[in-house]
């Protein structure tokens, strides 16, 4: 099955099981390319959000016009922040952004329960590694991309360029079919594998 990939510079379409890593600058504008790639030909998707609640993901996609009513979000930062936690039935919760387990399990559970074309955003490894460490999430980044190409789906995974090393960097392009460069003016180099 494949995917359209309304990404400048990219490819028309990509298969599914595909991996897209999303570097960016800290400040950049990562917003765009994460609502338009979740509103092409999506039958369901799931935020990851070790950023931002559930509360503000929302919020985001009803800023930039993508159809809420696809949407499942991970909310990892309410429950370890105190915030209070709305019940709703598309909205799940785990303890800690380091909680990486939870994390691979709800994105695995996510990919069983539904049907169809379906994406996932995780935003941000940058904030799992820092919660956690690189190596557990490289791991659980790696799990995360065998649940994609077990489920034919796609995923967008968003990487900071200014906070890690090189090397580290390195490491996660090597998981990936698909990397976007984002430079600091909104301006995207793709690389592709496929």
């Amino acid at each position: 099955m494949d995917y359209s990939l309304a990404i400048e510079n990219g490819p028309d379409t990509i298969p599914g099981g595909t991996g897209i890593l999303l570097l960016h600058p800290s400040i950049g504008e990562t917003d765009r390319i994460d609502t338009d790639f979740l509103k092409e030909d999506t039958d369901a998707f799931l935020v990851v959000s070790t950023r931002t609640t559930a509360r503000e993901v929302e919020q985001k996609l009803e800023y930039y016009d993508v159809d809420e009513s696809k949407a499942t979000i991970l909310d990892t930062l309410s429950v370890e922040r105190g915030y209070s936690r709305r019940s709703a039935e598309n909205v799940y919760y785990v303890a800690a952004p380091d909680d990486l387990d939870g994390v691979v399990d709800r994105v695995g559970r996510f990919l069983d329960e539904s049907e169809g074309k379906r994406r996932i955003s995780v935003d941000s490894l940058t904030e799992m590694a820092y919660y956690a460490d690189d190596d557990a999430t490289y791991d659980a980044t790696a799990a995360m991309l065998d649940h994609l190409a077990n489920h034919d789906a796609v995923g967008l995974f968003h990487l900071s360029k200014e906070v890690h090393e090189s090397a580290t960097i390195d490491r996660f392009r090597e998981l990936f079919d698909v990397v976007l460069d984002l430079d600091e003016d909104g301006n995207v180099v793709v690389e592709t594998d496929l």
